[in-house]
């Protein structure tokens, strides 16, 4: 298991010897190690170097730590090979979602501002058009998984309603009032009061939300981005910010990262910037732990397992 020795408890090392008991079980993040059991390894948990994948002969399931699994677009060997690839897919829904709501809240609350006149030291009252009600307000998730999902029942909770993008729009979610395909993206966007990027990075997402996109937006609306960088043109997201094409931006991952100090949008008083960090929780480990033991009893009996990634889509 590629994770440090502290990640894996007593308790997890006992269920694993049970499932397999003439493994040898190997936890170590460091290179050397990896390498010296990179020729029989046949299970990966955790973090592997993934330029190492393919120099692995027996290796035949990756369980990933994280959910996006858009690097196996970047080696094309992966679409041959048999190495099965799953992902932690479905615990960030409670985390994300609550980062998704703390940007809303804060623009909603005007909580930039707020934080600026407190620094300054002055008091400086908000009056009733700086700030507003998310109840009533129209929210557009696009990409309805576990994240998508947790979200819309928030927000239909607080009194939202929901529209929804996803590539199958016949799987209906009982939070979303109408579920689009990604074809008709451009129909919801003039809906949106927030709009709320959580697909995964694939070749068709790529570049999704481009300036067509950002120009079919309300000039109140908010783009909220906790899924990948790339799926939003960030040149193009630049300037709408500037020209005050939309409200604002709350942004956790970009097309590069770190983010380039040169880049507009660390100054700009519309956009609240977290370092791609949505998906932390002190609980992290714990939530994948459990789904990669019931995945490895899985794989132990021969069932199917979950959250397996289709290496041509790359999610």
């Amino acid at each position: 298991m590629c994770l440090d020795e502290d990640q894996v408890l007593p308790q997890d090392r006992r269920q694993i010897a049970s499932l397999f008991p003439d493994f040898q079980l190997i936890v170590s993040r460091q290179p050397e190690t990896i390498s010296q059991a990179i020729a029989y390894v046949e299970i990966v948990g955790g973090r592997f170097p993934r330029d190492q994948v393919l120099d692995a002969p027996q290796l035949k399931w990756i369980q990933q730590w994280s959910a996006g699994a858009d690097w196996i677009l970047k080696q094309p060997e992966m679409k041959q090979s048999e190495i099965v690839v799953t992902t932690a897919s479905g615990i960030h829904a409670i985390q994300i979602t609550e980062h998704i709501f703390s940007f809303m809240f804060s623009f909603a609350r005007s909580l930039p501002s707020a934080k600026l006149i407190q620094l300054a030291g002055t008091w400086n009252r908000a009056n009733s058009s700086s700030v507003f009600e998310l109840f009533g307000k129209t929210l557009l998730v696009v990409g309805i998984g576990a994240i998508g999902s947790r979200t819309a029942e928030v927000a239909k909770a607080l009194g939202m309603r929901v529209l929804g993008v996803r590539r199958h729009p016949q799987r209906l979610d009982p939070s979303v009032e109408h579920m689009f395909g990604p074809d008709q993206l451009s129909q919801a966007l003039p809906e949106a009061d927030f709009v709320v990027i959580v697909t995964p990075l694939t070749n068709e997402t790529r570049g999704m939300i481009s300036s067509k996109e950002l120009d079919a937006m309300k000039k109140s609306a908010f783009i909220i981005n906790v899924g990948r960088g790339a799926v939003i043109d960030e040149g193009a997201l630049t300037l709408a910010l500037q020209k005050d094409q939309i409200a604002g931006a709350g942004l956790d991952t970009f097309e590069v990262e770190p983010l380039p100090d040169s880049s507009p949008l660390w100054k700009m008083e519309n956009v609240i910037i977290t370092c791609h960090y949505a998906g932390l929780s002190p609980r992290y480990d714990e939530r994948a732990m459990a789904l990669f033991l019931d995945n490895l009893g899985r794989y132990a009996a021969g069932r199917p397992l979950r959250n397996v990634v289709k290496t041509n889509l790359g999610y």
